[in-house]
C-alpha cells in the first residue's frame, strides 16, 4: 500500500474534523505533485508510533505517526482485547480498567473513546470525573483494585504532545509495564489497525463514573505522610508558592496541603488552572530555562521562602530556594538534589520505625542516595530509567529519578508522585524552620555527613532521529580515553546486557577517581542525554563542594565536544 493509499484509508475512518481538515488538505495537495504535502504525508504514514514500555506519546495530527483519534481507538481496542486474552480475574468476572486524563489538547477526547470502546469490548470500565493528576489515576488502579488503568496525558512534553500510558493491577501491583508486555500489546493494538475500520467496532457508554471517593481517599492517604515525632513535635509551615505549570495538579494539591496543616500558598496566577496551549511557556517542565521564571517573580513579591512547582500532570516535583547570588534571587534544586534530601528524610523514618526496607534509583541518578542507604544500613538497587522499574523493587520504601520523579510512598501508588513529594517535602522544611534552620542549611549538614555530590546534564535535541543511533554508535565503536582531561578507567556497554540488567543502548563511562558518565537516548522525547555525577568527601563543605562541582564541569564540558 502506498503512501497516498494508507492516508486516505485513514481519512475514510477518521472522526476528528481537525484531522480530516489536515487530510483533505493535503491529499489533493500530494496527488497534484506538492513535493512538501508529499513530505508532509510521508512523515505522518510511512511509520507509525510504537506502543512500548512509556505506551504512546506524540504530536497531535492525522497519520499512525501521530496522536489522533483513530490511534487511540486502536490503542484502547487492542489493549482490551489484550486484557481479555490474558485475563487474570475469575472467570465470571470480565477485566476491568480505570481511565484517567489531564488537561492537554484532546486528553478528554482521547479518554472518553477509550472508554467506550474498551467498554464496547467487554472490558468493565471506570473512568475518572474530570482532569486529574497522573498519581491519583497510578493511585485509583491500586485503591479500586482494577487489573489495569490508562492515563492520557504527555506529562511534561511540548504543547502539541499527547500520550497514552498503561499500568497494571494485579500481580504487577499497579505500576507500569515492562518488556514483554509493551510488545504483547503493540502486536494486539497492530491487529486491530490491520483487520478493523475505527468506525465499525464495537463501543458502549455502559461504563461507571468514578466519584469523588476516590479523590478523597487519596488527599487523605496523601496528607497523613506528615506526621509529629518525638524529635520533630512541631512544624511551621513556610510562606510558599506554588504553581501548576498549566496542568492539573492544583485542585488536589490544594487539598492535600490543607489536609496535613501545611498552609495555604501563594499561586502563580498565571500558570495555575489548565490550559493546553501552556501560553507562557516554550515547554511546560520545570528543568527547562524559563519556565519558572513566573514562579520567581510571584515569589520574590509574596516573600516567600520555598517555591513548589507540579509539572502538567503532577507527577514531578521542582523545589526552588532563595539564593541571593543568582539574579532572580532564586535557585531550582535539581532533581538529585531533593531526592537525596528526601532519601534523607525516608532513611530517617525507617530508622525511627525500626522497619527493613529497601531504597531504589535508575542508575542515572545521583550516587549519593545509595550513600545515605549505606550509612542507614538500608538495602539499596540502582534501576534501568524509569518508574515501571523502581515501582517494582521489592520492599520499596523511597525511590526517586533526577528527571524530578520520586517514590514517597509506594504502599499508596507505585508510580512517581509530585504532590507526595511536595507534601513530604513541605514537612521538612516546616520542621526545620520549627527549629530555625533552612533547606539550605539542611544541604549543608548532608555534605557534612555523606559528602558533597555534583551532578550535570547535557541533552542534545534532534530532528533527524538517525542522529541519536549515529552518536550512540560513534561512542560505542570509538569509546573515548579521556573526557575534559579525566582519564576514562572503565567503559560499561550495556547493549548486550550488563550484570543484573536486560539489553539497553546505555553506555557508563567512569573516570579515573570515581566519577561517572552514563550516555543514552531518552525515552520519551527526540534527545540524546548525558548524566555526569562526581563527588568528594575531603575537607570542608566548600571544598567538598568545589572539588566536585569543578570535576563535573570539566567531563560536561569534553562530553559537549563529543557529541554536539
Amino acid at each position: 500500500m502506498t503512501t497516498l493509499d494508507r492516508a486516505k484509508s485513514w481519512l475514510e475512518q477518521d472522526p476528528d474534523p481537525e484531522t480530516r481538515a489536515e487530510l483533505e488538505a493535503l491529499i489533493p495537495a500530494a496527488e497534484g505533485g506538492d513535493a512538501a504535502a508529499m513530505d508532509a504525508l510521508r512523515d505522518r504514514f510511512d511509520t507509525r508510533l510504537t506502543f512500548g514500555t512509556a505506551g504512546l506519546r506524540g504530536e497531535l495530527g492525522a497519520g499512525s505517526n501521530r496522536m489522533n483519534r483513530v490511534l487511540v481507538a486502536q490503542a484502547a481496542t487492542g489493549f482490551a482485547r489484550w486484557l481479555l486474552e490474558r485475563d487474570e480475574a475469575p472467570s465470571t468476572e470480565p477485566p476491568s480498567v480505570v481511565i484517567g486524563y489531564d488537561g492537554r489538547v484532546n486528553s478528554d477526547v482521547f479518554a472518553s473513546d477509550s472508554a467506550e470502546l474498551m467498554a464496547g469490548a467487554g472490558v468493565r470500565v471506570v473512568l475518572l470525573p474530570r482532569a486529574l493528576p497522573t498519581p491519583v489515576l497510578a493511585f485509583a488502579v491500586r485503591h479500586l483494585g482494577v487489573s489495569a488503568g490508562v492515563m492520557v496525558t504527555a506529562s511534561h512534553n511540548p504543547p502539541r504532545d499527547n500520550g497514552y500510558k498503561v499500568y497494571l493491577g494485579g500481580r504487577d501491583g499497579g505500576s507500569q509495564i515492562v518488556a514483554p508486555t509493551d510488545e504483547a500489546i503493540h502486536q494486539a493494538i497492530l491487529a486491530v489497525a490491520d483487520t478493523s475500520v475505527v468506525g465499525e467496532l464495537p463501543r458502549s457508554t455502559d461504563y461507571a463514573l468514578a466519584d469523588e471517593s476516590v479523590v478523597d481517599a487519596y488527599v487523605d492517604r496523601t496528607a497523613a505522610l506528615v506526621t509529629r515525632t518525638a524529635e520533630s513535635p512541631v512544624i511551621e509551615p513556610v510562606r510558599f508558592v506554588y504553581t501548576a505549570m498549566h496542568g492539573v495538579g492544583w485542585e488536589v494539591a490544594r487539598r492535600t496541603f490543607a489536609a496535613a496543616g501545611l498552609g495555604e500558598p501563594t499561586v502563580v496566577a498565571e500558570q495555575i488552572e489548565p490550559d493546553g496551549t501552556f501560553p507562557t511557556v516554550a515547554f511546560p517542565n520545570p528543568e527547562e530555562p524559563g519556565a519558572m521564571d513566573l514562579s520567581f517573580a510571584t515569589a520574590r513579591a509574596a516573600d516567600a521562602e520555598l517555591i513548589i512547582a507540579n509539572d502538567p500532570d503532577a507527577d514531578r516535583l521542582a523545589v526552588a530556594i532563595p539564593d541571593p547570588s543568582t539574579p532572580e534571587g532564586w535557585r531550582r534544586l535539581s532533581g538529585n538534589e531533593v531526592g537525596a534530601l528526601l532519601g534523607w528524610r525516608a532513611a530517617e523514618r525507617l530508622q525511627r520505625e525500626e522497619r527493613q526496607a529497601k531504597f531504589a534509583a535508575s542508575l542515572v541518578s545521583s550516587p549519593a542516595l545509595a550513600a545515605v542507604a549505606g550509612a542507614y544500613g538500608v538495602s539499596y538497587s540502582d534501576t534501568l530509567t524509569g518508574f515501571k522499574w523502581i515501582s517494582r523493587v521489592g520492599g520499596l520504601a523511597y525511590g526517586y529519578e533526577e528527571a524530578l520523579g520520586y517514590l514517597v510512598d509506594p504502599e499508596k501508588v507505585r508510580d512517581k508522585d509530585g504532590i507526595s513529594a511536595a507534601v513530604d517535602l513541605l514537612a521538612l522544611a516546616g520542621e526545620l524552620k520549627a527549629a530555625g534552620r533552612t533547606l539550605a542549611e539542611h544541604q549543608r549538614d548532608f555534605d557534612e555527613r555523606f559528602g558533597a555530590f555534583a551532578s550535570a546534564q547535557v541533552s542534545l535535541r534532534v530532528t533527524d532521529l538517525s542522529r541519536i543511533g549515529a552518536i550512540m554508535a560513534a561512542l560505542r565503536d570509538n569509546p573515548p580515553n579521556e573526557i575534559g582531561g579525566v582519564r576514562v578507567s572503565q567503559v560499561d556497554d550495556f547493549s548486550g546486557g550488563f550484570g543484573v540488567f536486560p539489553p539497553s543502548d546505555i553506555l557508563r563511562f567512569w573516570m579515573h577517581g570515581g566519577a561517572r558518565v552514563i550516555v543514552r537516548p531518552s525515552g520519551t522525547e527526540p534527545k540524546v542525554k548525558v548524566y555526569i555525577d562526581a563527588s568528594s568527601d575531603q575537607g570542608s563543605v566548600d571544598e567538598r563542594r568545589a572539588a566536585a562541582q569543578a570535576e563535573v564541569a570539566a567531563l560536561e564540558a569534553g562530553m559537549r565536544q563529543l557529541i554536539v
